[in-house]
């Protein structure tokens, strides 16, 4: 089968086309045959080798944590049934592995069938972005008519924050860089948009709230950007720190958050018990199908042009979603 390797950490031309034996479903596994494999800005920081101190995985690697397709063999504890069907799954353990490429092994845990009529790359868009923030609107909890700024607001999981949001009754304040992607976050149905890329954006964020700052920050982006959101939130709020695109988390002020009565939260705080991913992925799918929530995929590379997915991502040129496709 072919698929992509990375044979030692580095930049995006390390992501190479080679040709691999087909994989074998084992006890309690199936095997995919894949129609897109989703590419997140982790694949990029555990290619680049910025990842070690949180993951496990070392070159030689096939990079990849989620897929859509068909299983089209199962092992030993998968029914038969499962044989023909649609599904998104997550492969390989933390960090992911096995998603780039044309045939992937994923357990029965992390397999969700897809309903019948839903676009496969609808499915993919939502294979973890999707479960994540379901997980992160539960976490942070949005009141009706509550001021929620969305850092990072054009990813893949910004867009899909903007409509869970709305849909809650929020009011939200989506923040991106550039006009396409401005663009892409009002089209998800933001009430407010702002390009963080101009000087004096945080004072275009507190006049959107009425001069008090946004009672909720979900910060997708870290870096400096988080912190100056995090400096004209209200008092008593609650800040979501769970995206490093920028190089690092945002390092907030511990006691300062004590002294403001502002609960922050981080990415540990979106790990939930084993299964629930799964159990996330089933809940949101039928909203997708029903066009409830409407994932945006933003651009697509053939498999074997990954590098090029990267290098896109890297030069934040990326628009929500990108998928591989076969």
């Amino acid at each position: 089968m072919l698929a992509i390797e990375v044979r030692r950490f580095g930049g995006p031309e390390v992501l190479v086309p080679v040709s691999l034996p087909d994989p074998v479903a084992g006890r309690g596994e199936l095997v995919v045959a894949v129609t897109a494999s989703d590419v997140m800005f982790l694949d990029t920081m555990i290619r680049s080798g910025l990842g070690t101190a949180f993951f496990s995985t070392r070159p030689p690697y096939v990079p990849g944590n989620g897929v859509a397709g068909q299983v089209i063999s199962v092992g030993d504890g998968v029914d038969d049934s499962w044989v023909g069907r649609s599904v998104i799954a997550h492969t390989g353990g933390p960090g992911g592995g096995g998603g780039y490429a044309e045939r992937a092994i994923a357990h029965l845990a992390d397999t969700v069938p897809v309903p019948d009529g839903l676009d496969p790359l609808a499915a993919a868009a939502v294979v973890h972005d999707g479960p994540t923030a379901l997980r992160v609107v539960k976490v942070i909890d949005p009141r009706p008519g509550e001021h929620i700024l969305v850092l990072g607001a054009a990813g893949g999981m910004g867009i899909l924050l903007v409509q869970l949001l709305r849909a809650r009754g929020a009011h939200v304040i989506g923040a991106a860089r550039g006009k396409a992607k401005v663009d892409a976050v009002g089209e998800a149905g933001a009430d407010v948009v702002i390009d963080y890329g101009h000087p004096g954006w945080t004072s275009e964020v507190r006049d959107a709230t009425g001069g008090t700052g946004p009672g909720v920050v979900l910060d997708g982006v870290g870096g400096q950007l988080g912190l100056d959101a995090y400096a004209i939130m209200a008092d008593g709020g609650r800040f979501s720190a769970h995206g490093a695109p920028s190089g690092s988390f945002s390092a907030i002020d511990q006691s300062d958050a004590r002294r403001r009565n502002i609960a922050v939260t981080g990415i540990g705080d979106l790990q939930g018990p084993p299964g629930e991913r799964a159990d996330l992925a089933r809940q949101i799918l039928p909203d997708v199908r029903a066009g409830r929530i409407r994932p945006l995929v933003g651009q697509t590379f053939p498999l074997t042009e990954a590098a090029r997915a990267h290098t896109m991502m890297a030069a934040r040129e990326a628009i929500a979603k990108t998928l591989l496709t076969h």
